[in-house]
């Protein structure tokens, strides 16, 4: 038994070592794998729980880590709503002071830099034009805030319209009729635009218009540049049918027709309840002088292309820069071109008639030349007189003696009519 046991032992050895022979792996009984904890979760558990709780519930940390977020977060809510709230209201206080017509920021600010960025005056003229055009199309344009006419000891009475105040705009202003809402809005009573003439023209070369800062006065030699009495009044239709929509009328011709006709309760011209609008007209530059027909169909063009659109007409005789225009203020041709005119205005498709009113010039200012208007004016009918246009003459300085700059010196030797307050005693005299 022991020598069997032996042999089986070495033989064993002889297997495990090779020793020359084959190795045979022994075969082995494998053990069950040892299960995870968590092998009884199924594989389809939901990433997420979803919880059905009462409506209104909140989950209030209670740790001072939650109470400092809570804290920061309500300081910084305050402070955006202090924030908004400073930026709301300085936008607010903005907006009211610059749009209103009475901030000083339009004298000491506006025009001074328009005067800086323009150094020719005609260029500073146009841009203000398309400025007040542009900040009206958006509503921020200036205007007078609240009503500082409301006691009433400013009001008159012209030409059976009670009227906020006494204060007008001349024309030159607004040649074109391109901004007679934002004119009227910053306050006067009566705004005038124009001169329209039948034919559009250029008027006179530039440069031809010169500041005198010192005198708080200009020189001008415009000569009746227009862009024809048609596109005025295209221009005028325009915003009267603009009006009419707005009114809930429509924007068609019968809609323009209701406007004009009062329906509004607005005056046809202004569209704006206490005031009026003055449109004014002229001749041609090559409609011969001494052609009087000729001259009074030009007029009457105007008229008849303008008064349907205006609560006044305005004719224009006295501009200092076309050559012979003044010379029609003799009593002949300018009672021949007024009867015309008052003709034309009466038959004007509108229930109530545009007034009529003639400019006269200050330097027509002796005892003959001012007889002759005056019965030129009762012969023709014309409702009313302006006075004056600008002027050839050139006043003294103000105040007396005073010394004007070199360069305004040399400007006072330029050709064109003269507007400041130098002319104020003359024009009232007149």
């Amino acid at each position: 038994m022991a020598t069997n046991a032996g042999a089986r032992l070495a033989r064993a050895r002889t297997a495990l070592t090779g020793n020359g022979a084959a190795f045979h792996r022994l075969p082995c009984r494998s053990l069950p794998r040892q299960t995870s904890p968590t092998a009884h979760i199924p594989a389809t558990l939901p990433r997420t729980l979803s919880l059905s709780l009462p409506a209104g519930t909140r989950f209030v940390s209670t740790s001072p880590l939650g109470v400092v977020r809570d804290s920061n977060a309500l300081v910084t809510r305050l402070r955006n709503l202090f924030l908004g709230t400073s930026i709301g209201l300085f936008l607010t206080f903005t907006y009211l002071y610059v749009t209103d017509t009475r901030a000083g920021v339009h004298q000491w600010l506006v025009v001074p830099s328009l005067r800086w960025l323009y150094a020719d005056a005609e260029e500073a003229h146009e841009a203000g034009t398309r400025i007040l055009n542009a900040l009206h199309s958006f509503g921020v344009h200036p205007r007078e805030r609240g009503d500082p006419d409301v006691a009433g000891d400013l009001r008159v009475e012209v030409f059976g319209h009670v009227l906020d105040n006494p204060i007008g705009t001349s024309a030159g202003i607004d040649k074109n009729a391109e901004i007679p809402g934002p004119l009227l809005a910053l306050g006067p009573a009566i705004v005038e635009v124009g001169g329209a003439t039948p034919y559009p023209q250029e008027g006179n070369p530039k440069p031809r218009v010169f500041r005198l800062p010192s005198q708080n006065a200009l020189i001008n030699r415009y000569g009746l540049n227009s862009e024809g009495a048609d596109n005025v009044a295209m221009r005028l239709r325009q915003r009267v049918r603009e009006f009419a929509y707005a009114m809930g009328f429509g924007i068609d011709e019968e809609a323009e027709r209701k406007v004009l006709d009062g329906e509004a309760g607005v005056p046809p011209g202004s569209l704006t309840s206490g005031k009026l609008m003055a449109v004014q007209v002229a001749k041609n530059k090559f409609t011969p002088d001494q052609d009087i027909e000729a001259v009074r169909r030009d007029y009457v063009y105007c008229v008849d292309q303008l008064a349907r659109y205006a609560d006044i007409i305005v004719v224009n005789v006295s501009s200092p820069n076309t050559p012979g225009l003044r010379a029609l203020q003799d009593v002949g041709p300018l009672t021949k071109i007024l009867t015309g005119v008052v003709d034309a205005a009466k038959a004007t498709n509108r229930r109530t008639k545009p007034a009529v009113m003639v400019k006269v010039s200050p330097d027509e200012d002796s005892e003959d030349q001012i007889s002759g208007i005056c019965e030129a004016v009762w012969k023709s009918g014309v409702d009313g007189v302006i006075v004056g246009n600008t002027t050839k003459k050139r006043p003294d300085p103000i105040p007396k003696g005073y010394v004007m700059p070199s360069k305004e010196s040399a400007l006072l030797a330029e050709i064109g009519g003269y507007s400041g307050p130098q002319m104020f005693e003359r024009t009232l005299d007149l």
